[in-house]
């Protein structure tokens, strides 16, 4: 008899086990399908600004192209002239229209670039 009763209990917790791993099975695919939702919404919302940014990048190709063009060199030049960005002030721009580029008082004394030399920034 205790034989019987043990074997039925045994034979109890199966069902609900499988039954639990059902649940737990469902519980992942709702979650699943709420991070979609989540994820469709926020795709959805940020359409209108991507389209956007699309947009201004198209505007500004030209602009971006012309200053690689005729910029890139000048810019290149002063890079490669400076001994290091950080022993520098910033740009000052005169009324009529002149850039000016101070050292810093505290830099060290300027070392001309020589050709090949690594440029540190």
């Amino acid at each position: 008899m205790k034989h019987l009763i043990l074997a039925a209990l045994i034979a109890l917790p199966a069902p609900a086990l499988a039954q639990e791993e059902g649940e737990i099975e469902e519980g992942f695919s709702l979650m699943e399908e709420g991070a979609k939702l989540l994820f469709r919404g926020i795709m959805s919302e940020m359409e209108p600004a991507i389209d956007d940014f699309s947009d201004l990048a198209e505007e500004l190709e030209p602009a971006l192209e012309l200053l690689a063009t005729e910029m890139g060199p000048a810019l290149i030049e002063l890079i490669q002239t400076l001994d290091s960005v950080r022993y520098y002030e910033r740009p000052e721009v005169l009324p009529n229209g002149d850039i000016i580029i101070r050292r810093s008082p505290d830099a060290p004394e300027y070392e001309p670039r020589e050709e090949g030399d690594i440029i540190d920034l």
